[in-house]
């Protein structure tokens, strides 16, 4: 891992990030519909390039787990969101039907509701991670790369941490909401009765009515009883009776 290109990226991210901000509160004002249009479209260009960074950054940090890999992830997260919320009314724009009007302003409106908490949260993002780049600076070698020995064992023991936090979040579960296990297991089961193998935590959530049912998934992975694997920066759960 080359810590000053990360240091670079993270840069270039914050640049274009305020850059986003500043033309983003534009879109408040009164203008035509091909400004609004040429608007959306420097914004989406802006966005893509940011996601493009942010897809870099966190498969870097993804290496070490822990806090690092759950602050890239959820600037990715948020960077995602942004460009495919742009990018819906990118589509809606090229058309001039009566839904289609419809469909752009209840969009529009998804967009300025989600943008409120976007900045602060990439703001946020993009500070901590750059605390823990320049921490990692002081483990480079001539502040050009980190010992490869030293990056497996800080990998190994943030593995180690993360299992522990998520073994502790599970039994705790199980002991004060037992039913809750029950249910976030048997939704998973549903869902491969479905015809889907490989299931994400937040469609589990939405059948279970279980708030963070990704903790509980994620115990039951670590207690055997459930498959996990990565796909798409997203982790996805088989229930093993379905292996």
């Amino acid at each position: 891992m080359d810590v000053e290109e990360l240091r670079r990226n993270l840069a270039e991210l914050e640049a274009l990030h305020s850059s986003f901000e500043s033309s983003f509160s534009k879109i408040y004002d009164e203008m035509t519909s091909e400004e609004l249009e040429g608007l959306i479209r420097e914004l989406h260009r802006i966005s893509s390039r940011k996601l493009e960074l942010s897809s870099v950054i966190y498969k870097e940090l993804s290496k070490f787990g822990g806090r690092l890999e759950e602050l890239a992830k959820e600037l990715y997260r948020n960077e995602h969101q942004m460009k495919f919320r742009l990018e819906e009314l990118l589509s809606l724009l090229a058309r001039d039907d009566y839904p289609s009007r419809t469909r752009f302003k209840a969009s529009f409106d998804r967009l300025v509701q989600f943008h409120r908490l976007y900045d602060y949260a990439v703001r946020k993002a993009i500070s901590e991670l750059g605390g823990e780049v320049e921490g990692l600076s002081f483990l480079s070698e001539n502040h050009k790369k980190v010992p490869v020995s030293i990056l497996e064992e800080i990998r190994k023991t943030r593995a180690l941490e993360e299992k522990l936090e998520s073994l502790v979040k599970f039994v705790y579960r199980l002991y004060a909401h037992p039913s809750d296990v029950y249910r976030v297991e048997h939704a998973l089961m549903e869902w491969h009765a479905k015809g889907l193998l490989w299931v994400e935590a937040r469609n589990v959530e939405k059948l279970s009515g279980v708030r963070d049912a990704e903790e509980i998934l994620e115990g039951l992975a670590l207690i055997g009883v459930v498959e996990k694997k990565r796909r798409g920066g997203e982790s996805v759960y088989r229930h093993r009776a379905y292996g």
